[in-house]
């Protein structure tokens, strides 16, 4: 394995007498894509918050690129697209006027980010809703625009929330194809879900988080054969349906 482009060491996060996240340590080489599993409530958007430096760990620390995320926010967040599980959007901006304002957030020239972001939203079929208001875009197209929105800096480290939230099959899977293509190019991808076919379907390796917890982590082909991808997620799930 490479070396790790994401880099996460005992990282709790303790809120008044709870702890959110106990102890979890993860590495990320560059061209892999690492899905986060568990049940609601697991600690999975906290661990990713973290990571992505919009909040502050208890203890512990992460590298992104070998940049310290808490020592240098801007450094670190610069390698960096975060898609959140509810992406908050302007929408009186035409997409166009979005992802130009995202380009001069992470202080890039239009130009330069222009090829790329043709690209995806022709991948996602929104090349002639570009010039759109957002509000005039549908749910799934909104949710495409953001991922969009994530890469056009052409980032080292993409980080995102439940992926496959509100989009339709055909999204679905142009969504898995795109983050097989991002390893591809080399780039780091780590997503969560609770969904296990998700994981199963684009995930090179896989952690489980419950309570805070990391309580199974490997290749998915090593958990399948060792049938504890399967019965450990449904374990979880049923505990907290319990």
């Amino acid at each position: 394995m490479s070396e790790p482009t994401l880099l996460a060491r005992d990282l709790r996060k303790v809120i008044g007498p709870k702890t959110i996240v106990d102890g979890v340590s993860l590495d990320i080489p560059a061209g892999e894509v690492f899905g986060f599993l568990g049940p609601n409530g697991a600690g999975k958007t906290t661990t990713i918050r973290i990571i992505s430096g919009l909040s502050l760990p208890t203890e512990g620390r992460v590298l992104v690129d070998g940049i310290d995320v808490v020592a240098e926010p801007v450094r670190a967040k610069a390698s960096m697209g975060y898609v959140p599980d509810r992406p908050y959007l302007y929408e009186k901006l035409t997409g166009r006027e979005l992802l130009h304002f995202v380009a001069d957030l992470y202080r890039k020239e239009w130009y330069a980010c222009e090829p790329r972001a043709v690209e995806l939203l022709r991948w996602f079929g929104l090349g002639d809703w570009i010039d759109a208001r957002i509000e005039n875009l549908s749910h799934g197209m909104k949710q495409k625009l953001v991922l969009v929105s994530a890469l056009v800096h052409d980032p080292a480290v993409l980080v995102i929330d439940e992926p496959m939230v509100g989009l339709d099959a055909l999204a679905q899977r142009q969504v898995r194809q795109l983050f097989r293509r991002l390893a591809e190019e080399g780039k780091t991808v780590l997503l969560t879900t609770h969904t296990l076919s998700v994981a199963e379907a684009v995930c090179d390796r896989i952690a489980i988080i419950n309570r805070g917890k990391i309580v199974a982590s490997g290749s998915t082909a090593e958990l399948k054969r060792e049938h504890a991808l399967e019965d450990v997620f449904l374990e979880l799930t049923y505990e907290e349906e319990q």
